[in-house]
């Protein structure tokens, strides 16, 4: 039997669980704008995703959240989650997070805002061409590369 931590060690080391969906087709991943009016990383580039929201012995957490995130904030259905990389950080408000970086096959929709107060654009872009922008945090770009590095492992195109 597995001991439960403490509230002291659970205050020391919990994080909020946040879930990225690189969700990719035809050589291009789709990317949000964040919204203005986002407590972090706002009007920047990023994958669309957020926060794990599961019950207790929920199974395929990571996966589930990865594909509701999606369907959310861009309308775009995907298939197949498979993990990539995960980091942790501290966010604007000093909030523990671990973020958990999926990449995703593309089922269907073209990708467009449904949650405004969230995303403010939608994009298809390739690594190339997300490499030309000025609104990109370094972290994507690193997270771009091992999701790239994965897929061409996974599924050579």
């Amino acid at each position: 039997m597995n001991p439960q931590p403490s509230d002291d060690t659970m205050d020391e080391y919990g994080y909020v669980v946040n879930v990225d969906a690189a969700v990719f087709d035809d050589g291009e991943y789709l990317f949000i704008e964040r919204s203005a009016d986002e407590d972090h990383a706002a009007g920047q580039l990023a994958f669309p995703g957020g926060k794990l929201e599961a019950s207790p012995e929920t199974t395929d957490a990571i996966e589930r959240t990865a594909r509701r995130e999606v369907v959310e904030e861009v309308g775009v259905e995907v298939g197949a989650v498979t993990y990539v990389c995960s980091a942790t950080f501290e966010d604007d408000a000093g909030t523990s997070c671990l973020n958990v970086v999926t990449l995703c096959t593309h089922r269907s929709g073209e990708g467009h805002v449904r949650a405004p107060e969230e995303v403010a654009a939608v994009h298809w872009l390739s690594p190339d061409a997300l490499c030309d922008r000025t609104d990109v945090p370094p972290y994507l770009l690193e997270y771009v590369a091992r999701v790239e590095a994965v897929r061409q492992a996974e599924r050579p195109d």
